[in-house]
Formats: C-alpha cells, sequence, structure tokens
C-alpha cells in the first residue's frame, strides 16, 4: 500500500471515530510504528488530524471559527463537483432559484451553464460573478446587498430585506456543518439569519454539503435536518449519519465522485 494510501486510510478512520491508537493501525495496516507515525506528521502538518500520545484526534475548530473563501475552495474539489453535478440535475428550465453563499454553490453555479431562462437569486458576489461570465442572454441574477463576511457572502439586515419579499421555486444552501442535534449550522451569527431567509424564501430546499461537513457544528443553526428537502452529499458519508440523515431529510442523495478511495485527496 502506498503512502498516500495508507493516509487516505487513516484519514478516514479518524473523521469516522474522532481518534484512532498507533498500535491499531500497526496491525490494520500491516506496517511497522514508525511508518504510521510519519504518515500521521504528513496529515498533521496538512492540518488534517491533530497528534495526541499514542495516535491522533479530529482538529478541534471552534464552533466560531470561519476560513476565508480561498481556504475552503481548495478542499475535497473532487466531491464538489461530483455533488454539484448530481444538484444541477434538480433544477429545471424557467425557474427562480437561490444560491447560498459557499464554495459548494460556487461550484453548482458552473454547472448551470446549459440551463435555460433561470432567475437566479444570491448573496455571493463569487456566485454572481460565475452565473454572469455564463454571457447567457436569458439569465437574471440578482445579487443581494449587505455586508461582506470572510467567506465572501453578503449577509445582514439589508440582504435579509431584501429576501423577505422573494419566492423561490428552489434554494441550494451550502453549509459549514451538520450534525443531527443542531442540524445545519454556519460560524457566523448574520450568516445564519441572511440563510435562514433564503430557506423561508424556498418552495423547496436542497442542502449540498460534502461529507467532511458531518460533526461539524457552528455555533449558529440554519434549519434542522428535517427541513432539507433533499441533501446532496458523496459517498464517503458514514454509515451512522447515512442512517441519521435518511431518517431525517426528505431524500438524502450520494453522489458519486470517480476515483475516490484510492487516494489522498
Amino acid at each position: 500500500m502506498l503512502a498516500r494510501q495508507r493516509q487516505a486510510v487513516i484519514l478516514e478512520e479518524v473523521r469516522r471515530t474522532g481518534a484512532v491508537r498507533v498500535s491499531d493501525l500497526v496491525v490494520r495496516l500491516g506496517v511497522s510504528d514508525m511508518t504510521v507515525r510519519r504518515d500521521l506528521d504528513v496529515l498533521a502538518s496538512r492540518g488534517l488530524v491533530e497528534k495526541v500520545y499514542g495516535g491522533a484526534t479530529t482538529v478541534v475548530g471552534r464552533s466560531t471559527d470561519e476560513p476565508g473563501f480561498e481556504a475552503k475552495s481548495v478542499r475535497q474539489l473532487p466531491e464538489k463537483e461530483a455533488i454539484a453535478a448530481q444538484a444541477a440535475g434538480l433544477v429545471r428550465p424557467g425557474t427562480a432559484i437561490g444560491l447560498s453563499a459557499g464554495t459548494t454553490t460556487w461550484t453548482l453555479a458552473r454547472f448551470l451553464d446549459d440551463i435555460p431562462d433561470l432567475t437566479v437569486v444570491t448573496n455571493s458576489i463569487r456566485v454572481a460573478d460565475v452565473l454572469q461570465q455564463s454571457g447567457r442572454t436569458d439569465r437574471t441574477v440578482v445579487l443581494t446587498g449587505g455586508v461582506r463576511t470572510p467567506s465572501d457572502a453578503l449577509v445582514g439586515p439589508v440582504a435579509v430585506q431584501a429576501l423577505r419579499s422573494l419566492h423561490l421555486d428552489v434554494v441550494f444552501l451550502g453549509v459549514h456543518g451538520m450534525a443531527e442535534r443542531s442540524g445545519f449550522t454556519t460560524p457566523n451569527l448574520n450568516e445564519s439569519e441572511t440563510d435562514r431567509a433564503l430557506v423561508d424564501a424556498a418552495g423547496r430546499v436542497v442542502v449540498v454539503a460534502d461529507h467532511t461537513k458531518w460533526g461539524t457544528v457552528g455555533i449558529s443553526t440554519i434549519a434542522d435536518l428535517d427541513e432539507a428537502d433533499v441533501l446532496v452529499t458523496d459517498e464517503g458519508l458514514p454509515d451512522d449519519a447515512r442512517a441519521v440523515l435518511a431518517e431525517q431529510v426528505g431524500e438524502l442523495v450520494l453522489a458519486h465522485v470517480p476515483g475516490s478511495g484510492e487516494e489522498l485527496a
């Protein structure tokens, strides 16, 4: 097994269980203690795990931590592409849709080029830029005003007021985290209120979130799990999470990621 393959196995186990022991990994991977420790060093240097005595744990972030757009845009790229392609299939010509801010919805915007007669409402400058660059003359892009966040969302009273008067066929919602008790969350209180207004304006809510968002909890809840008509995620979602989400959301869609599990992304 190659080093990158071992590291992928280790990372998946950490995400699934929250912690791993060096001794257990030695047995599972059939390699030496030193080899496992080197793999953990590599993962820790990339900020993917936190090394502890005898093993490693998930990286514990604060519920108010909010990475910038550039930092988030390079994470789980294959998963986001697969999720975006699947979600784009839910968009019908001639409808009014909403796209929240976020790197997954930004990726989704690039998959909408072939869909005619769309009206798209968004609170993301990045998403609006992608939609405008398509050059379609049969598309209307509505960008809310508001205060800009580190993740390039426009939030606050101006954005909320703009959204409260709208009625959208479907809203695609990107989230910071999702968990059984806290639902879909964000680390930004103002963004939570704005996203909530998007949800309230929607005839149908589609959450787009890769499997690493499971178990992450931001300070503020946008919506409960059962408020999602559809959740589009990827096949890396752990079995226990699949069971919870399948019971809570209206429909759970698992996008296939080509080549997933072969190498560490």
